[in-house]
């Protein structure tokens, strides 16, 4: 008895690996993936952890509530990301004096000397990045980027 024939196929839809979008999230995992086998492993850091060092650098004294907003992290990966920072010793905790309920985070000394270590490292892996761009293209996508991220932060709290 011959096995009935296959149902057909519905058209395909525009190839994703086409769109823009799906390029982007590319990118960024691209440029992500060598993070553990190039830092991480060296230096006992998670991805998450060094977007967190790296918000915490540029700008100390956030809220856990403002790194999650600065790195588009969840705020379950930024807790996760602060206990193991803080497991190891690179984070300091101090309450605000202006709102009890609220703490402060900075990066504590052995913080700072790995956030230095690790952002020399960074802007290295951010030249061999960009060394195929132009000046103006990247600061077309760098306006472009900042757009979307504008744009994205205000939908963050509606639904898709």
């Amino acid at each position: 008895m011959a096995a009935p024939p296959e149902p057909a196929q519905p058209p395909l839809a525009p190839d994703p690996p086409d769109s823009v979008f799906f390029k982007l999230v590319r990118v960024v995992n691209l440029t992500a993936r060598p993070f553990q086998q190039r830092v991480g492993r060296q230096h006992q850091l998670t991805l998450n952890e060094w977007r967190t060092m790296a918000v915490l650098g540029r700008h100390p004294g956030v809220t856990a509530t403002q790194v999650a907003d600065l790195t588009g992290l969840d705020k379950m990966a930024v807790s996760r990301a602060l206990a193991g920072l803080q497991r190891r010793k690179r984070l300091r905790r101090q309450d605000d004096p202006t709102d009890q309920r609220r703490t402060r985070l900075y990066l504590s000394s052995i913080g700072k000397a790995l956030f230095a270590t690790v952002a020399a490292q960074a802007r290295e892996r951010e030249s061999e990045l960009f060394a195929g761009v132009a000046p103006a293209e990247l600061m077309q996508l760098d306006a472009v980027l900042d757009k979307l991220v504008a744009s994205v932060s205000g939908q963050a709290g509606s639904s898709s």
